[in-house]
């Protein structure tokens, strides 16, 4: 009776242990997110345009905003059609950025740092990819994407 009393009370202790380290995990996640991904200050404000404009304004088109690396990256893919008009893309002014809609979080930080380099060419596509820590951004939700001059609402992330 004593060595099964015992037995209950060791499981009982193994699944409240269990429970408790679950706890501090999600606990310590919950305050990476927080402490990685932050609301679009509002110095990043920048005029909304349709998909299809931004082009004329930023020199460039998304061709795609994807989840990839098991969630933890962003991939954001866009064409060149105006070379002189995309150089804004990497303006200290204008940093590039994808915004959570469900949110409103911003992921800026680029992956190790990786911006292009040298003059874009049209016709061309180019990406840049961020850290998504948290994973915020989800596939098939939407985010604000800001790029160069101009922000686009609404992208449906693939």
């Amino acid at each position: 009776m004593r060595t099964r009393m015992a037995g209950i009370l060791a499981g009982v202790g193994a699944v409240v242990l269990a429970a408790v380290l679950v706890l501090i995990v999600w606990s310590a996640k919950s305050h990476d997110r927080s402490a990685t991904a932050s609301p679009v200050p509002a110095s990043w404000a920048r005029p909304v345009v349709a998909a299809g404009d931004l082009g004329d304004r930023s020199g460039v088109q998304i061709t795609r905003v994807a989840v990839t690396g098991n969630g933890g990256l962003v991939d954001l893919r866009f064409k060149v059609v105006d070379p002189n008009r995309a150089n804004a893309v990497h303006d200290e002014r204008t940093p590039p950025a994808v915004v959570d809609e469900s949110s409103g979080l911003v992921v800026h930080q680029l992956l190790m740092n990786h911006a292009h380099s040298g003059a874009f060419q049209t016709g061309v596509t180019y990406y840049l990819v961020f850290e998504n820590p948290g994973n915020w951004v989800r596939r098939g939700g939407k985010v604000t994407v800001l790029l160069g001059n101009a922000q686009v609402e609404h992208v449906t992330v693939s």
